[in-house]
């Protein structure tokens, strides 16, 4: 880390200290993020309470559960199409004389209650449209827990004109790993950040024996319970490579002193190595919780948020190298990250349509990555000497897209021609 100015996160600081209580919005609530966040608040109501809740609307029944359960002033889906569905839902739930609270709709919902009256924005939305309410809740002056890492990904220099020192705390178990390590000393101690990664379902596996697995296949992770966009995106490790681009803007680390290796266990979440040569690792057995916690809690930690390890029993760590063969996002998303601009953002449009081809049978699994590469090559170099703008942003996305899904139609019609040429492969990597 460089002496100035401060990273986006920092463990040495804190934006807004509060005691007693904290309120708490959540969006993404009825997906992995947000229902273990509301399992941990419930738990702890003398630290939490949720003022607000937000879904994309696809479980209504749920969302109206954990709005009563909690006494939210105000629930929220972002799909408008959701919005009869959740107001039988929550009729349903609430007795006779109960004030149901305010409902909102549509797709500056995320937004609107981003930056509502509370201390703390959990964004667990999934997917390049949290974007919006990121940017909001800094706008706001809200503590933001990030767990939308495309919120980076897509919109990094736009995260870093608003956000505040000490605002920004991360949710994803290796960003939340490497925010606590660095704790243990100053930004001139670190020599390299280390970001581990299970290897998802295919670790071992050559890129020629990738060619026919299925989404069923990509869809058993091994540790972790995710959804379906991000179950694959570890499949293929392109979160592992959206990782590193997050680390790189959260830590303010050259993308040649972040690493990645394949920690099959899912133990240790991401360790830190020093001037001095030590290297801390954070670690719990796989749960979110841990992570959660840290995003909502700090600099305080939640007793009992995740569970520990039987130091009585005998265990196996294994630590390997990348294969970066059968692997390509990794070196692909450093690539793009260091090309900057608008680069991530047609990355991660790309494969998200890639990721929706293949679970819909139109694309075979080693295509996903070869129609980002292609996707990516054809974006070529982003303009220089030119600040990035959300409308930058969205245009660049619009059309990686468009140019994704001609790629798979073309590919579900002719599978063949979704291989990528070698040269294209090698200069994805370069």
């Amino acid at each position: 880390m460089s002496d100035s100015p401060a990273p986006l996160a920092d463990p040495h600081l804190v934006f807004d200290p509060v005691d007693g209580v904290r309120d708490v919005v959540i969006l993404g609530s009825t997906g992995s993020i947000g229902t273990q966040a509301i399992d941990l608040v419930l738990r702890n109501p003398d630290r939490f309470k949720v003022t607000a809740l937000l879904a994309n609307g696809s479980r209504a029944g749920l969302l109206a559960e954990q709005a009563h359960r909690l006494r939210v002033r105000t629930v929220a889906v972002a799909r408008e199409d959701a919005l009869p569905a959740l107001r039988e839902a929550l009729a349903a739930r609430y007795g006779p004389g109960e004030p149901l609270p305010e409902v909102l709709a549509g797709p500056d919902a995320a937004v609107q209650l981003a930056a509502s009256d509370c201390h703390t924005v959990l964004n667990g939305i999934t997917g390049s449209i949290g974007l919006a309410p990121t940017l909001a809740a800094l706008r706001a002056g809200r503590t933001l827990a990030l767990a939308n890492k495309e919120s980076l990904i897509v919109g990094g220099p736009l995260v870093k004109e608003l956000a505040e020192p000490g605002q920004i705390i991360p949710v994803d178990s290796e960003h939340a790993a490497l925010f606590q390590a660095l704790a243990a000393g100053t930004r001139a101690d670190v020599r390299k950040l280390v970001v581990t990664a299970s290897g998802g379902p295919f670790r071992g596996r050559t890129k020629a024996e990738l060619a026919d697995v299925t989404p069923k296949d990509a869809l058993a992770h091994p540790t972790w319970a995710m959804g379906p966009v991000i179950t694959v995106n570890s499949a293929t490790l392109v979160n592992k490579g959206l990782e590193v681009i997050e680390a790189h803007l959260l830590y303010d680390i050259p993308f040649d002193r972040i690493e990645v290796v394949v920690h099959p266990q899912s133990y240790v979440h991401s360790m830190v190595e020093f001037t001095d040569g030590s290297t801390l690792a954070q670690a719990t057995p796989p749960d979110m919780r841990g992570p959660i916690a840290i995003g909502l809690g700090w600099p305080e930690r939640v007793p009992d948020a995740a569970p520990v390890f039987d130091w009585t029993k005998a265990s196996t760590w294994e630590f390997f190298p990348l294969d970066d063969e059968a692997f390509p996002s990794v070196g692909l998303a450093r690539h793009v990250g260091e090309l900057a601009g608008t680069a991530p953002a047609v990355f991660n449009a790309a494969n998200e349509e890639s990721v929706d081809a293949f679970l819909n049978g139109g694309l075979p699994f080693n295509g996903i990555m070869d129609t980002v590469i292609r996707v990516v090559e054809e974006h070529g170099t982003p303009r220089s000497g030119t600040s990035l703008t959300v409308a930058d942003v969205l245009e660049a996305e619009t059309w990686a897209r468009a140019r994704a899904r001609e790629l798979t139609a073309h590919a579900a019609h002719a599978p063949h021609t979704a291989r990528t040429t070698h040269s294209a492969t090698a200069e994805a990597r370069a």
